[in-house]
């Protein structure tokens, strides 16, 4: 995250940090921001994070990423906001993952409406376009209460 922050600030760009009290006192913060908002805890910071955000997009990255990623995704899919929610394929790293989330539309884990809310491009232009074009789906609150009394 410290390499992209970098990044953006060389160019001109904005950036705002969000990061938990504990992880700024073991000295993981990126201290070169302007904008660096400490928070109490890891909700928090995602909370936070969601709020101050456009958009979602993740790139290649560990257990962290992938947890932040389905985190804001399943935000969207219960209709807690409606921004977009990407991934940046580079390399094919995310390819099994679709595959995965093909296999639990196929097995009726996951509405095709929702898998479909998962933008992916391996090019950054074009996965912003993406973004720019999405339009999250119509979110039905009485068919959820519905699924959820039928799988208990």
């Amino acid at each position: 995250m410290g390499k992209i922050a970098e990044a953006v600030l060389e160019k001109g760009g904005e950036v705002i940090g969000v990061i938990p009290k504990d992880l700024v006192e073991r000295e993981l913060a990126f201290i070169g921001l302007a904008d660096l908002r400490v928070v109490g805890s890891m909700h928090e910071r995602k909370a936070l994070m969601t709020d101050l955000s456009d958009g979602f997009i993740a790139l290649p990255g560990g257990l962290g990423t992938i947890e932040e990623f389905f985190e804001v995704l399943t935000w969207a899919q219960l209709g807690i906001h409606s921004k977009p929610c990407g991934l940046l394929d580079v390399g094919q790293y995310y390819d099994r993952l679709m595959d995965f989330m093909d296999h639990t539309v196929n097995e009726k884990f996951v509405e095709l409406e929702h898998r479909s809310m998962v933008l992916m491009d391996d090019d950054p232009e074009r996965l912003l376009q993406k973004f720019e074009t999405y339009h999250p789906p119509k979110t039905d609150k009485a068919k959820w209460v519905l699924n959820l009394s039928k799988n208990r």
